[in-house]
């Protein structure tokens, strides 16, 4: 039976409470501390400035951590990163969000983090806005490692090296930077089956949700209430899909 557990708090203390050996994979998506063209734009607005619609009718709540500058966020994610490859067993994997102004940045904090840098996923979103005049942004990326080796045989899957999927709208749109569940699902089958993800920046949970309802164990962690909240409620729902799903009928 798949399980779940959310932490609340700050993700570094949080991480370092917790015993060494006991994850598969990790899958986050931290604050990228990017969304502007200027150090100003980066450091000096809110989440909900830099990544919602002007006048758009749904307010949704704001979260910390957005206004670092490239240095501390690339050390503040390498601290993260060190923590998790600790808990990590050998030949786990970590899968790390970010977007093209931060990229290099996040290659290098996963290799700081001790881990083995394997590649660059791209995810390609089809309803991203349109910019007049100049090329939308379609793309952002998973950067991805594991803990030294790998055996494929622990894990024997065929994994598309191209994400694609748009974040929620209207009503299911329930974080600034929420990822969809149908594509967190193919992602999260890079941690075998029974295994435990884990992510510290959990947000709403889309990554817990899809964890369980793939037939994995989720381990979270979220700072902000309001969000914990919502992640705590929609890892209940998902566990009793997944157990319903796998009763005997």
């Amino acid at each position: 039976m798949t399980k779940y557990t959310l932490y609340r708090g700050d993700a570094l203390t949080r991480l370092t409470e917790l015993p060494s050996g006991t994850v598969d994979c990790v899958i986050c998506d931290p604050p990228y501390n990017s969304g502007g063209r200027t150090t100003q734009e980066r450091t000096g607005r809110s989440a909900r400035d830099k990544y919602t619609t002007a006048g758009s009718k749904k307010v949704l709540p704001d979260f910390p951590g957005e206004n670092k500058d490239q240095r501390s966020y690339g050390f503040w994610l390498s601290q993260l990163l060190t923590e998790a490859h600790r808990l990590s067993v050998d030949g786990a994997t970590a899968c790390v969000f970010t977007d093209w102004r931060q990229l290099p940045t996040t290659t290098d904090a996963l290799q700081a983090g001790g881990w083995l840098w394997r590649g660059i996923v791209p995810w390609y979103k089809p309803a991203a806005r349109p910019q007049k005049g100049r090329i939308t942004q379609n793309c952002e990326f998973v950067v991805w490692g594991s803990r030294g080796a790998m055996d494929p045989e622990r894990n024997p899957v065929y994994l598309r090296g191209l994400l694609e999927g748009s974040q929620p709208s209207g009503s299911k749109r329930e974080h600034i930077t929420q990822k969809p569940v149908t594509m967190m699902r193919d992602l999260v089958k890079i941690c075998p089956p029974g295994g435990t993800v884990l992510d510290f920046t959990a947000g709403s949970g889309s990554t817990g949700v899809a964890a369980l309802l793939e037939g994995r164990s989720f381990l979270g962690i979220e700072l902000t209430d309001h969000y914990a909240d919502i992640a705590e409620r929609r890892l209940a729902e998902a566990q009793q899909a997944a157990d319903d799903e796998r009763a005997p009928a």
